[in-house]
C-alpha cells in the first residue's frame, strides 16, 4: 500500500526546492509566486501527519522522514537565503551546527526509548519540557520561522513597504534564531543522564 504521508513529506521537501530556485530569478513576478509556494510549502508541514494518522499509516520511517524533511526544509531556506546575500551566514551556521548536535544526542535517546516529545520525551525538567516538548513553545516557534522566510522573500519584492519589510525580516530572523538556541540548549544540558553506562546485572 502506498504511504501516502511519507509521499507528501518527500514531494514538500522537492517544491520547497523548486521554490528556491524562483528565488535566484530577480524579476518581481518569480519572487511573489516563490512568496505564495513558500506558504504553501509551510501549510503542507502538517499534511503528512494529519493523513499519516487519517489513513493509519504512523511508521517509524515516517516519523524519521517528516523530521528529516523538515530539516531539510529549513535548511535549504536559510542556506539559499544568505547566499543570496539576503541574511548572515551566521543563521544558516547556527541552526546548522545546533541541529547536528541536538539530532544527535535524539537519535541515542530514542535508542534508550525516548522520544523527542510526547510522554517518553528525554526531557526531565519542567522548564527543559515547557521549552522543547511544550505545544505552545514548538508552535510559536514554527510560526515565527514561517513569518521570516515569507518576510525575507517580500523584502526583496519592490514596494513603498520595502523598508520596514526589511527590518521586520531582521526581527524575525533574529527571533528565530534566538528560539533556535534557547530550544536546542536544554536538550544538551539534560543529555548527560543518556551517557551513563547501565549497570549489567
Amino acid at each position: 500500500m502506498v504511504n501516502v504521508a511519507n509521499i507528501i513529506t518527500v514531494s514538500r521537501v522537492f517544491l520547497a526546492l523548486i521554490t528556491l530556485t524562483l528565488l535566484f530569478f530577480q524579476e518581481d513576478s518569480f519572487r511573489w509566486i516563490a512568496f505564495f509556494l513558500t506558504i504553501f510549502v509551510i501549510w503542507a508541514d502538517g499534511l503528512d501527519g494529519y493523513f499519516a494518522r487519517k489513513l493509519n499509516q504512523t511508521s517509524k520511517l515516517g516519523a524519521v522522514l517528516d523530521i528529516a524533511g523538515d530539516r531539510a526544509v529549513e535548511m535549504a531556506y536559510w542556506i539559499v537565503f544568505s547566499t543570496l546575500g539576503w541574511i548572515p551566514v551566521f543563521v544558516p551556521l547556527v541552526y546548522l551546527i545546533r541541529g547536528t548536535f541536538v539530532d544527535a544526542i535524539r537519535s541515542l535517546a530514542s535508542e534508550q526509548g525516548y522520544t523527542a516529545f510526547g510522554t517518553s520525551t528525554m526531557m526531565q525538567s519542567p522548564l527543559g519540557k515547557f521549552l522543547v516538548t511544550s505545544n505552545f513553545s514548538r508552535f510559536t516557534y514554527a510560526v515565527v520561522k514561517a513569518l521570516a522566510f515569507c518576510a525575507v522573500i517580500a523584502a526583496q519584492i519592490k514596494s513603498d513597504f520595502q523598508v520596514p519589510l526589511h527590518n521586520s525580516a531582521d526581527v524575525l530572523v533574529y527571533t528565530s534564531v534566538f528560539f533556535c538556541l534557547v530550544r536546542g540548549l536544554p536538550v544538551l544540558v539534560e543529555s548527560p543522564f543518556l551517557f551513563k553506562d547501565k549497570e549489567k546485572p
